[in-house]
């Protein structure tokens, strides 16, 4: 058992729209239920219900089913070996060197007193590539139905573990990916009723899978002809169908849910991609910023083949478009951040235009969460550890700065009227002690 400091500051109660099941909840926009109301502002002070250490590394984002968090993480162990394996992509820079085994482990949590329920060590191995100094060797986000926690840890396997007791139900070997740069791994798994979705995007044979949930076996799996994107899928409903949505360099592709075979493409995107789709009646909304910049809103209603230059695309734009933070779609609004920087646009989503700004947000330099939604509020949080709370209103105002004593690559998590941070040392309950 791994040792966790404990800070107990409050209580919590449960709801039942409590659940935060995937990396950007349950609609996947990045949108709390409209009866979450977390709080404006917290400080190591202020607000803190509990705040745990974490050991190892992780930007996975927790999830949440009713009373338990899970989250993964990367726990390095062992003799270091002399000298480290540095990664020998092509174009690699900024890495980190690999010089020990790792432990990939999934935690439960509990919710309400922050302590540890269950640790489940799901492999053990010496990883081939180290990635960028900025990442981390557990970044994709698990997913769970409240039966199930799917973790994925890429190169390092895909696996079913028992909510309830951490028991491993079963597991996957996908093999090895050649990313980009050797800079990691990152997209996370989508489960839509028993299926798991898989972006296996890389340098190598790309792909993606449709997996069981119940047995780990493959549904369906479809060749791409693609490089590294990092992008994690989404899954909308068009007619009768579940468009299965991976936004990539080459392609943007909606996929039969059923059986793999391609609805719709669409070229634009850059190298490189990064940030995840986001959707609403039928309207996908799309970023990146590599080698050039694009935002592009699709119409997926009765969408068939290449509907690039088509009325299918209902705008586009190359100004200020997201890199490694997703866009938030929240009441009609698009949010999103300028590469990975201060610089939010504030956009009507059907219509494309500026509703207000774009703002430049100075005191927030490095984000690499993405901005979440709640209580008529939006959240940003920056690497430096400051989360900026937004009012969404026609001209949106800073309602405060917060400051925590942590570095944050991980999006946000909210619970009834909680946000869960996850650090690169903590994880917090963040709650306002008045309600």
């Amino acid at each position: 058992m791994l040792a966790f400091g404990i800070i107990l500051t409050g209580k919590s109660t449960l709801k039942a729209d409590s659940n935060w099941p995937s990396w950007r909840g349950s609609t996947g926009n990045g949108t709390a239920p409209d009866s979450s109301k977390p709080p404006k502002e917290w400080s190591e002070e202020k607000n803190i219900f509990w705040k745990i250490n974490l050991p190892g590394l992780g930007h996975s984002t927790p999830i949440i089913w009713k009373d338990k968090i899970f989250l993964t993480s990367a726990i390095a162990f062992g003799e270091k070996k002399e000298p480290p394996i540095y990664d020998n992509a092509p174009g690699s820079h900024d890495n980190l060197p690999v010089a020990q085994k790792h432990k990939f482990v999934v935690f439960c949590i509990d919710k309400i007193t922050g302590k540890i329920i269950w640790e489940t060590t799901c492999n053990e191995s010496f990883p081939h590539e180290g990635g960028h100094k900025s990442g981390s060797l557990a970044s994709a986000s698990p997913v769970t139905d409240g039966k199930q926690v799917i973790a994925y840890f890429g190169s390092h396997g895909l696996y079913s573990v028992d909510c309830q007791s951490g028991k491993i139900l079963w597991k996957r070997d996908l093999g090895k990916m050649a990313t980009k740069h050797g800079h990691g791994e990152g997209s996370s798994p989508v489960l839509k009723n028993n299926t798991i979705i898989i972006n296996w995007d890389h340098e190598k044979e790309s792909a993606i899978y449709a997996i069981d949930k119940n047995t780990g076996k493959n549904i369906w799996k479809v060749d791409r002809k693609e490089v590294t994107s990092w992008s994690t899928p989404l899954i909308v409903k068009s007619g009768e169908k579940n468009h299965v949505i991976v936004s990539s360099t080459d392609r943007i592709r909606g996929y039969d849910m059923n059986n793999g075979q391609v609805i719709w493409e669409c070229s634009g995107m850059s190298n490189n991609v990064v940030a995840s789709p986001v959707s609403e009646s039928e309207k996908v909304y799309l970023g990146c910023s590599y080698d050039k910049r694009a935002m592009i809103a699709i119409n997926i209603k009765g969408a068939k083949g290449d509907i690039t230059d088509t009325d299918h695309v209902m705008w586009s734009t190359n100004k200020r478009t997201p890199y490694v933070p997703s866009p938030l779609l929240y009441k009609g609004t698009l949010y999103y951040l300028s590469h990975y920087q201060g610089i939010l646009s504030v956009t009507h989503a059907e219509s494309g235009e500026t509703k207000a700004g774009p703002f430049r947000i100075s005191a927030l330099r490095d984000i690499y969460s993405s901005p979440i939604g709640a209580g008529d509020h939006i959240y940003i949080t920056s690497r430096e550890g400051l989360t900026i709370v937004l009012s969404h209103e026609g001209e949106p105002k800073p309602v405060a700065f917060n400051k925590l004593d942590d570095s944050f690559s991980a999006s946000a998590a909210i619970s009834n009227n909680q946000i869960f941070l996850r650090g690169e040392k903590f994880l917090y309950c963040i709650g306002s002690k008045n309600k």
